[in-house]
């Protein structure tokens, strides 16, 4: 008798990060014209950067390989050794970056418990730190949106305003970690150019929803982008012929950026679905995008054996805890790719 992992298909709902490339995007990387980047001569790559510093109304852009490349370049451009950066507890730059901002930057981080991975102002006020020589000085507030390790949970822009208000205030610099901000645009309508006018700097990737390989952009004031680009040359994250790869993110930009809607309809489904097993725990304020974490706790089975036991369906899902499972959707898991997911799900949830 056949194993249902030989006749079924897999779904990969571990990541938005396992999105392949499409024909036609293909296409556009084969035929994108290219030059040299690090001389700035790379067609394709201005193009992409004038694009996206129009889209932001932020005076320059650069493109960088990674999401990580680009939250440390803006950290390190933004700081001095010694400084730091209030964050919140569940933020990428502290737990996915590998320790980065102590070790290429020299700065520590410093982690507030949000709700949801949102801080309020009270919280940021209270962990500016006093300009004594003694203290690490306060330099930046990095905020996440939406948030991964919360859920894909997405900043309210009033909290934001606020955020930035005081930052003004208190003369303290403010970055925003948009790897999924394009979720965020789609699921509240609120513009780009409106969620990046309250940062000095952002990030933004291409390489998750929007489905292309590779790279990500960091956006801000001229004369930001101008050191920035030195960092950038200084860790390694020049790539000449870039043009293929920059002209993938224009694609993606223009023709898949309506599509993160049907994602979120996608989880939706889901999370409704794994709800109905007796003893899974879903906080339904955090199914706000194409991110579902849910607490398996109370189950009898940990997060390893549910993701054991859905790999056995040939559905892929992360253990992201002990007692956590993570899903993600995104533009690869098709609507009936979907439905076998609910299909499954539901079976399971009968069989309590």
């Amino acid at each position: 008798m056949l194993s249902t992992q030989s006749v079924l298909p897999q779904i990969d709902l571990r990541s938005d990060t396992v999105t392949k490339p499409s024909p036609e995007m293909l296409e556009v990387i084969r035929s994108a014209p290219v030059g040299d980047d690090v001389y700035g001569e790379d067609p394709s790559v201005n193009q992409l950067q004038t694009l996206m510093a129009s889209v932001f109304g932020k005076e320059a852009a650069l493109y960088v390989p990674s999401g990580t490349m680009a939250n440390q370049l803006c950290l390190r451009t933004h700081s001095e050794p010694g400084d730091e950066v209030i964050c919140d507890y569940k933020a990428h730059i502290f737990n996915y970056e590998s320790g980065a901002a102590g070790n290429l930057s020299q700065v520590q981080l410093h982690p507030l418990h949000g709700e949801h991975g949102i801080l309020s102002v009270d919280q940021i006020k209270s962990a500016v730190r006093d300009k004594a020589y003694w203290n690490p000085w306060t330099k930046l507030i990095a905020l996440e949106n939406t948030g991964n390790k919360a859920g894909g949970t997405i900043y309210p822009i009033e909290r934001i305003k606020e955020i930035y208000e005081f930052s003004r205030e208190a003369g303290i610099k403010t970055h925003l970690d948009g790897a999924r901000l394009w979720n965020a645009h789609v699921e509240t309508g609120v513009s780009l150019n409106e969620y990046a006018q309250y940062f000095d700097s952002l990030s933004v990737c291409f390489s998750k929803g929007l489905g292309a390989p590779i790279g990500s952009v960091i956006l801000g004031s001229a004369d930001f982008i101008k050191k920035a680009h030195r960092y950038r040359k200084m860790w390694g994250g020049g790539m000449r012929q870039a043009g293929g790869l920059a002209a993938a993110c224009i694609y993606a930009y223009e023709h898949h950026l309506a599509g993160l809607k049907q994602d979120h309809l996608h989880l939706g489904m889901i999370a409704e679905a794994f709800s109905g097993i007796k003893g899974v725990k879903i906080d339904w304020d955090t199914v706000r995008t194409n991110i579902l974490i849910a607490d398996v706790s109370e189950t009898g089975k940990s997060a390893a054996e549910w993701t054991e036991l859905l790999k056995n369906q040939n559905i892929l899902i992360s253990p992201f805890s002990a007692t956590t499972v993570r899903f993600v959707t995104h533009r690869d898991v098709h609507p009936d790719q979907v439905e076998r997911v609910v299909d499954v799900l539901e079976s399971l949830g009968t069989g309590n």
